[in-house]
């Protein structure tokens, strides 16, 4: 499974974008167990952006970085005490832009099974890992319909071992499962199943989204 992926995902093109933003990167984790896992990093409550919520190890470049891969590896290091010549690169995805203003580019890398792995206390709550075939069975708890220049996003929301994993993260994920495993799931095509969380074009702050319940 995970060499296949690493060959899909090296001839992949993915989106590259210039917007004059800030820059940041991220690594997406795949652990090499006999059922893989991706792991994941909740942010810590008392930051004031992304408190609390799930999120792949990374964070914004910086000017001693000789690239965003660079980034993402220093990042994960400092984060989680990734080392990084334990993780071998499988390829890049396409950037995103987050709410805050900044240009993310997500980097898949496969990392060994059982590294002492620690939270930056400062910076995180918690690593877990979730098996991908959660992922790879759509086993989402709802969708967020997020618009954008007046075209609907659908994106996934998953709920496992008390986490929410949604958002930028869930878009990344989209992207991995469609282009490194060939799964019929898109962020522009409504899914066949579940209920759909609707969201205002530009939310001013937090904003309680509509549900709807699919019949």
């Amino acid at each position: 499974m995970l060499e296949t992926l690493r060959q899909r995902l090296q001839a992949h093109a993915p989106r590259r974008l210039d917007l004059g933003m800030p820059q940041a990167a991220v690594l997406l984790p795949i652990v090499d167990r006999p059922e893989p896992t991706l792991l994941f990093t909740r942010r810590a409550t008392h930051l004031s952006t992304h408190g609390g919520q799930v999120a792949f190890p990374g964070g914004k470049r910086d000017q001693t970085d000789a690239d965003l891969l660079a980034t993402a590896l220093r990042e994960s290091h400092e984060e989680i005490a990734l080392p990084p010549d334990q993780v071998e690169l499988f390829g890049q995805l396409s950037d995103l832009v987050s709410l805050h203003g900044l240009q993310v580019t997500p980097y898949v890398g496969r990392i060994p099974p059982d590294l002492p792995l620690v939270p930056e206390p400062a910076e995180l709550d918690a690593i877990f890992e979730v098996p991908l075939s959660l992922f790879l069975e759509d086993r989402r708890h709802h969708t967020d319909v997020i618009p954008f220049n007046g075209q609907p996003y659908y994106v996934p929301s998953y709920h496992t071992q008390g986490q929410v994993i949604w958002g930028l993260s869930a878009m990344m994920l989209v992207e991995l499962l469609a282009e490194g495993f060939q799964s019929p799931v898109s962020l522009l095509e409504e899914p066949p199943h579940g209920p759909l969380c609707y969201y205002p074009e530009r939310p001013p702050g937090i904003t309680r989204p509509k549900l709807r319940i699919r019949q």
